[in-house]
């Protein structure tokens, strides 16, 4: 028996968030259907709030609700170290580790010739143009820490990064190798990313 159409569009909208297949988006249409209406009006205000109060910070492109973001306004934080990052979840999980006290970079993506995506579509340019403000208005960015992932796309986009980057005079860093083949770092377990980052090592 087929479902009402409110239902069957809830289930199709769903489907479509990653990792929700139809069965796993049919068993929380269901769920929803339960909760308490309140509970349901709560849900949907969150979901249109995050989306009409969340942008991207100009300087470091991570998620914010403030722009420049809290982190990059903080004075304690490292100003001369910027670690460069995927996406927004891989700045999480390095965050999460409480080893790094630099500032970010979130670069949107990997290069992925394949699928269209050059450097002109990820946050390159603004990230050689952080480095080269910092200069003028100081402290002096000294050391990007390269963290893509291990997979082929996010090895490519960081030998590209540390070639791009040579110009511009700053240490470039990558995370040390204990890291999975082809994992993302959100998935990275905290002691297996705390020893990458503590034995980050220089590219030449």
């Amino acid at each position: 028996m087929q479902h009402p159409p409110q239902i069957a569009d809830l289930v199709e909208r769903l489907a479509k968030l990653p990792g929700l297949g139809r069965k796993s988006a049919t068993r929380l249409s269901l769920h929803i259907l339960r909760m308490p209406e309140e509970e349901v009006k709560a849900l949907a205000a969150a979901l249109v709030s995050v989306k009409e109060g969340i942008r991207f910070c100009s300087v470091c492109h991570d998620y914010t609700d403030e722009d420049p973001c809290p982190r990059c306004r903080d004075p304690r934080r490292d100003r001369q170290t910027v670690c460069v990052v995927e996406t927004p979840a891989d700045l999480i999980a390095i965050e999460s580790s409480g080893l790094f006290r630099g500032l970010y970079h979130v670069l949107g993506g990997v290069l992925n010739p394949l699928a269209g995506i050059g450097p002109d579509d990820l946050n390159v340019r603004s990230l050689v143009e952080r480095i080269e403000r910092s200069r003028e208005e100081g402290p002096p960015v000294r050391e990007v820490l390269l963290a893509t992932g291990s997979s082929p796309e996010g090895e490519s986009t960081c030998s590209y990064l540390a070639d791009r980057l040579k110009a511009t005079g700053v240490e470039v860093t990558k995370l040390a190798r204990g890291l999975p083949s082809g994992m993302d770092l959100e998935f990275v377990d905290g002691g297996t990313l705390k020893e990458a980052l503590e034995h980050r090592r220089k590219i030449p």
